[in-house]
């Protein structure tokens, strides 16, 4: 597989959806296109879950969106696989992105905990760009 030099990795990791009804899109992806559940986290309105298409590709679930749905869509996101985030982001705002969370480290829920390093940035219309990183042994 080719490598994007300029994000240092490449590739779409995920895309998020927010699901008004969060029991009926995971059961549409999973039982209706096959998708895979991964990895979940979160209660309530808080709940997310993260669905392999089959390739290692994710759509992202977040429960408690709103019906009807948003002007922007229920896409609220596009997230790009990165082995240098640092690089990934430097390249984005050297491209004229913005920086709307800086780097950071987190730990993706307890099913299991999964350490991850991203940053967000805002593309030229407007666009949300995440760059995600892998970090542990539960890679994503």
């Amino acid at each position: 597989m080719n490598k994007n030099a300029k994000i240092g990795g490449g590739g779409i990791h995920h895309i998020a959806l927010r699901a008004y009804d969060f029991e009926a899109t995971v059961k549409f992806y999973t039982e209706g296109l096959g998708f895979t559940p991964r990895h979940s986290w979160g209660e309530g309105d808080g709940r997310v879950i993260m669905l392999d298409s089959g390739d290692g590709n994710y759509l992202e679930v977040f429960a408690g969106g709103k019906a009807p749905v948003a002007d922007e869509g229920s896409y609220f996101h596009l997230a790009y696989r990165s082995e240098n985030i640092e690089l990934a982001v430097q390249s984005a705002v050297a491209a004229g992105a913005v920086v709307t969370v800086e780097t950071k480290e987190v730990v993706l829920g307890d099913n299991p905990p999964t350490p991850v390093k991203i940053a967000f940035v805002k593309g030229l219309n407007g666009e949300i760009i995440e760059f995600f990183q892998s970090t542990g042994d539960n890679q994503l």
